[in-house]
């Protein structure tokens, strides 16, 4: 999760398809140039007793900068683990 808010935060949408489960990722994957990332609390992360599945429950702030207007997203992510490597797969 860490790793996917940094790469919101600097824009790098290569890594952000690299770390999305490919049946759950869109076919564009970008960054909104409009967007300024202000910081991330996790909430709370459980992982299933197998290793292969995972849930992370965050907020993470953010500012438009057309408008400056401040804005807060919470989400519950569901995260699936291959190979060693997390992939982010959807929102619940």
């Amino acid at each position: 999760m860490r790793s996917r808010y940094t790469a919101f935060a600097l824009a790098d949408a290569r890594h952000l398809a690299d770390t999305w489960w490919p049946a759950t990722r869109p076919d564009d994957v970008s960054v909104d140039d409009g967007t300024s990332w202000l910081g991330l609390e996790v909430l709370r992360s459980e992982t299933t007793p197998d290793g292969r599945t995972g849930r992370v429950a965050f907020r993470a702030r953010w500012r438009d900068t057309a408008t400056g207007e401040s804005r807060l997203l919470e989400e519950d992510s569901r995260f699936l683990r291959r190979a060693g490597r997390w992939y982010y797969a959807d929102a619940l």
